[in-house]
């Protein structure tokens, strides 16, 4: 299953968006008002933001690469 440029950027685009969703969900169970400063909710948000969106990317990351190799894994044997 090999696939061209536009369904690559499109499956890329829809894993990173995905694995930052599940990122963003896992990170509301953590626990950080231990570590946050009082009524500074923005920067709180954007620090839960910013960390969703890094998890995600290295998911989303090794998804495809996952994917890339699972792909090119019977050229071993030709």
């Amino acid at each position: 299953m090999d696939l061209d440029i536009g369904q690559l950027s499109f499956l890329s685009i829809i894993v990173h968006l995905i694995s930052i969703f599940f990122s963003w969900i896992a990170l509301q169970s953590l626990n950080f008002e231990k570590f946050l400063r009082p009524n500074h909710i923005f920067q709180a948000r954007l620090l839960y933001i910013l960390l969703a969106i890094a998890l995600g990317s290295i998911v989303g990351n090794f998804m495809l690469d996952y994917l890339y190799w699972a792909q090119r894994l019977p050229q071993i044997f030709s």
